[in-house]
């Protein structure tokens, strides 16, 4: 079907395909791994170009078309998802779902008035660093402008006194001999001084409130594997489901690397011929031509640990994942765009509590909650309830 400008689409149909689609990558009113889709859809008035985009946005990335390079530039060029499945009606309806849910949270939060919760921390920015330049140089100017304007009234005020020549100015003979005579006349002003010592600890103070607010974060890390795996490859264009290998991510506190055999369920017969593959058949003792494993030739492959929460940190994997029904590109980014796979969170504990600040909780049909409310009912009625019926038997509580 043809798109004119606004095209007109099936809100209702567009729910069930943006959130098979789209939810993965993109909230409705919040950026995630892509922009937040309301605004960013309602301010483009041309859906033809939206439907475009969204089937293959790569081929206008390659045409070098202006609004898909800003796009791409803005967002570090990290690739969207092609979408070649979705028909103009399908992208038609997922543009009009995405438009009517905005206009419903934009109205909702009209009614509701202007939101009374905290504004979230934000750490030191560059920004804020050379401002403190900015104004260290500014009042630097000044001074020596003030000092200057005040020797040369101090000389004017002299000068009327009718005070000798040689007591307005020093002899230019001593001046000569004498080097370092400006920086002693800039050492003897207290003002000067006062300002130096102001500045330093300011820019002092500064580099180590960074420095320490740095500490041990290490957002970015990409070490290099024993294994070239492409997450791109299988999480992006053939979309394996992450939890296809990192099963534990449901039903434990830890994602774990998937073993060997995980990988050798496709790559008994799939590119074989490789070489990154046969480093998987050495680790294992197979042999792809008998088809036979010999154990007494297996090793471990030395994975290198990319995300390391601190010892006294714990986290859940499966509360997060089962009971709260996050999404991994959350916290691990778009791994579907990955090569080769970084840090792409800093994970300190201001960024985790910022997360449970702005996520909302969704209790309806989850047993876990569920069986909350069951038992704030009990106290309200004045039941006894023990520690067990608030999970006070789950091993967690105390063997991590």
């Amino acid at each position: 079907m043809g798109l004119t400008a606004r095209a007109q689409g099936d809100a209702a149909k567009g729910e069930a395909l943006y959130k098979a689609n789209c939810t993965s990558c993109h909230k409705i009113d919040q950026r995630m791994t892509g922009p937040a889709l309301g605004p960013a859809i309602t301010s483009e008035t041309d859906d033809k170009w939206l439907t475009k985009w969204i089937q293959n946005n790569q081929a206008l990335i390659a045409a070098k078309d202006p609004k898909a390079l800003k796009i791409y530039n803005e967002y570090n060029q990290a690739g969207m998802n092609t979408f070649t499945n979705l028909s103009d009606g399908d992208v038609a309806n997922i543009i009009a779902y995405v438009r009517t849910e905005w206009k419903t949270m934009q109205d909702d939060a009209a009614k509701k008035g202007p939101a009374t919760g905290a504004a979230a921390e934000s750490g030191p920015s560059s920004a804020l660093i050379f401002g403190l330049i900015g104004v260290i140089i500014v009042a630097f100017i000044v001074i020596l402008v003030l000092n200057k304007v005040i020797g040369t009234m101090e000389r004017l005020v002299l000068k009327r006194k009718d005070l000798p020549a040689e007591e307005l100015e020093p002899e230019t003979e001593e001046v000569a001999v004498d080097k370092f005579a400006t920086v002693k006349r800039l050492a003897k002003n207290k003002k000067l001084v006062f300002f130096f010592i102001l500045a330093g600890t300011v820019a002092l103070g500064s580099w180590s409130w960074v420095t320490m607010w740095n500490t041990n974060v290490h957002q970015g890390y990409q070490p290099v594997q024993p294994i070239a795996y492409s997450h791109e490859l299988h999480a992006g264009v053939m979309k394996i489901n992450c939890q296809y290998c990192h099963s534990s991510a449901y039903k434990g506190r830890n994602a774990t690397i998937p073993s060997l055999n995980v990988c050798m369920n496709c790559h008994k017969v799939v590119k074989t011929e490789s070489p990154e593959i046969h480093k998987i058949y050495d680790a294992l003792g197979y042999d792809p031509q008998t088809q036979k494993y010999d154990t007494t030739k297996a090793r471990p492959i030395q994975w290198v640990r990319i995300h390391n929460l601190p010892d006294f940190a714990y986290f859940n994997h499966s509360q997060h994942v089962k009971v709260a029904g996050i999404e991994c590109q959350r916290c691990h980014g778009p791994v579907q765009t990955m090569k080769e796979v970084y840090q792409y969170s800093p994970l300190t504990m201001k960024w985790c509590i910022q997360c449970h600040k702005r996520t909302e909780t969704n209790y309806k049909g989850n047993a876990y909650y569920e069986n909350m409310i069951q038992v704030h009912d009990r106290i309200k009625r004045g039941e006894k309830v023990t520690a067990a019926a608030l999970g006070g038997l789950d091993c967690a509580r105390c063997h991590y």
